[in-house]
């Protein structure tokens, strides 16, 4: 793995930064991205701050990439923005928001990449979705969610299938709810009965989904759910709503 390069967006905490751990240990090097991000002492690890909604921002870290390493083998579309609240209650701004960072720096970051790696002839772009998208509950409503990375995991297999001729793999790993600085510890005991093995992932969970599909060479268009089994289909039976019998 030594001397492969990769660019992580949404990288300064969380999932990111986890994501941004696990490919520096196997030897990558890499151009790290979040709205303020700042560089470290690494010199292995770029960092480009600004706001992937921004096409700006996007052609910079690619710009980066190239400058200070030659070369991109992978990209790993980690930023988003979550708000969940009822549909009726969302604002102009939140909408205008979220689909700019999630969308938009989805396709901004992805098509400039892309370009790259088809010179190259090889490359992989992995993006991280929501199990939501596949089984939505009542207990968290987000359609702002789906609607932004449902359509990634629909250009993830779109993309799959342009982009395989040119030696580029495209993959998507679907978390669950996972054990973040965004959710207080005082909501875990609620979020892990949302998932059918009882309780949230951890952040390590979804960084080895990620470095599997970078080792697995024959897999593209693979939507990798990491959710606790929650997009298998999950309810919870309560004084108002119970099972027939």
């Amino acid at each position: 793995m030594d001397g492969k390069v990769v660019i992580v967006t949404g990288a300064s905490q969380g999932i990111g930064a986890g994501i941004v751990q696990g490919y520096r240990e196997r030897g990558f090097r890499i151009v790290a991205n979040s709205r303020s991000i700042s560089q470290g002492r690494e010199p292995e690890i770029v960092a480009v701050p600004g706001d992937i909604a921004d096409p700006d921002t996007a052609e910079r870290l690619v710009r980066a990439a190239l400058t200070h390493f030659g070369r991109i083998d992978t990209l790993v579309n980690n930023a988003g923005i979550f708000i969940p609240k009822p549909v009726t209650q969302y604002s102009t701004g939140e909408f205008t928001k979220v689909v700019g960072v999630n969308l938009g720096g989805f396709f901004h970051a992805t098509c400039l990449a892309a370009e790259v790696m088809q010179d190259q002839g090889s490359g992989h772009i992995v993006s991280i979705t929501s199990s939501l998208v596949d089984q939505p509950m009542t207990a968290v409503p987000a359609v702002l969610t789906s609607l932004t990375k449902g359509g990634i995991v629909a250009a993830t297999r779109a993309l799959s299938i342009e982009l395989a001729s040119k030696g580029i793999r495209v993959n998507a790993v679907s978390p669950g709810i996972i054990a973040t600085p965004m959710h207080t510890q005082e909501s875990h005991g609620m979020l892990a009965s949302l998932h059918p093995l009882g309780r949230m992932g951890r952040i390590e969970e979804v960084v080895e989904a990620v470095l599997y599909l970078e080792r697995a060479t024959f897999v593209t268009g693979e939507i990798l759910h990491v959710d606790g089994g929650q997009s298998a289909g999950h309810w919870t039976v309560t004084e108002t709503a119970r099972a027939p019998g």
